[in-house]
């Protein structure tokens, strides 16, 4: 489990994506206070077989390029905020493993849309969609434009999304903008129908239903960041889709790692993933816990 002091980690392997992850991650260390820590993995590459690859030298030239690679990274990072306490690390194991044991002891993981290894149009590499399924800690990736806009955040009605609206509040307050809360109901339709049959689609209890179930989620958060203004936004479409929408214009969107009838051993959402995959903003993914303690 991470402590407060937890630092900011980003994942470091020379694209420019992973740039853009770490001027964003040093930004977000500022807000909080809190160090930088830059790093970098890697494994024997694919395709090396023994006794045809002189495994000092290779070993040798994978360390130099991730010097030279840490090097680019904390030279980004100390421009971006000038004064910033920056550690680099360099580990010797596969990406997803070595950044899966930082996130135990970050409070933060921070990674580009893909890396270089990325093929054209593939939005969201691997390494993204397995490290946001399995860290134990929140994980943005960083993608679309520097805006200016709200904190968006899913709110799917059940307690396991409640580290989504805890970490949505307090991103809204450290940045001091406002924070949109979205709930869709389309899913609650497809439930209710199959239970109840044709005469469970009349919309307007269910749409009421909705409405509460959202003001019941933000009510103790609320009064815990009184400083952060509220909008509330029920919609009937697909989760992913109304998401979308509101995130156009924002600066960060939050949802949980699985919503609404999600099935143990279930990696990652699909809304989670589609979004990883085409949010025009920085999209944070919170581990999602079977209980979670409300403020």
């Amino acid at each position: 489990m991470s402590g407060v002091n937890a630092p900011v980690v980003v994942g470091v392997d020379g694209s420019e994506s992973a740039l853009h992850a770490v001027r964003w991650a040093a930004d977000e260390a500022r807000r909080r206070h809190l160090p930088l820590h830059l790093v970098h993995a890697h494994g024997i590459p694919v395709g090396y077989a023994p006794g045809f690859v002189d495994w000092h030298a290779l070993h040798q030239a994978l360390l130099a390029q991730a010097r030279t690679w840490l090097d680019q990274a904390r030279k980004v990072a100390e421009e971006t905020v000038p004064g910033l306490a920056v550690q680099t690390v360099e580990v010797r194991a596969g990406a997803v493993p070595a950044l899966l044991e930082e996130s135990a002891h970050a409070g933060l993981l921070v990674l580009g849309t893909r890396g270089l290894g990325g093929f054209t149009g593939l939005l969201v590499g691997s390494t993204a969609i397995e490290v946001a399924a399995h860290a134990r800690c929140p994980v943005v990736v960083v993608r679309g434009a520097d805006l200016d806009g709200p904190v968006v955040v899913g709110v799917d009605g059940t307690p396991a999304g409640e580290p989504a609206i805890a970490f949505a509040f307090a991103e809204a307050s450290t940045r001091r903008t406002n924070l949109v809360a979205v709930h869709a109901w389309t899913d609650l339709v497809l439930e209710t129908a199959f239970a109840g049959g044709a005469a469970a689609l009349d919309f307007a209890p269910l749409a009421q239903q909705a409405e509460e179930v959202l003001g019941e989620r933000l009510a103790g958060w609320q009064e815990k960041y009184p400083d952060v203004t509220v909008s509330r936004h029920v919609s009937r479409e697909r989760a992913s889709r109304a998401l979308l929408g509101q995130a156009e214009r924002a600066q960060l969107l939050v949802v949980g790692s699985r919503g609404r009838g999600g099935f143990r051993g279930l990696m990652l959402g699909s809304t989670s993933q589609h979004l990883l995959r085409h949010a025009p903003c920085p999209v944070a993914v919170t581990r999602t816990a079977p209980e979670a303690e409300r403020p």
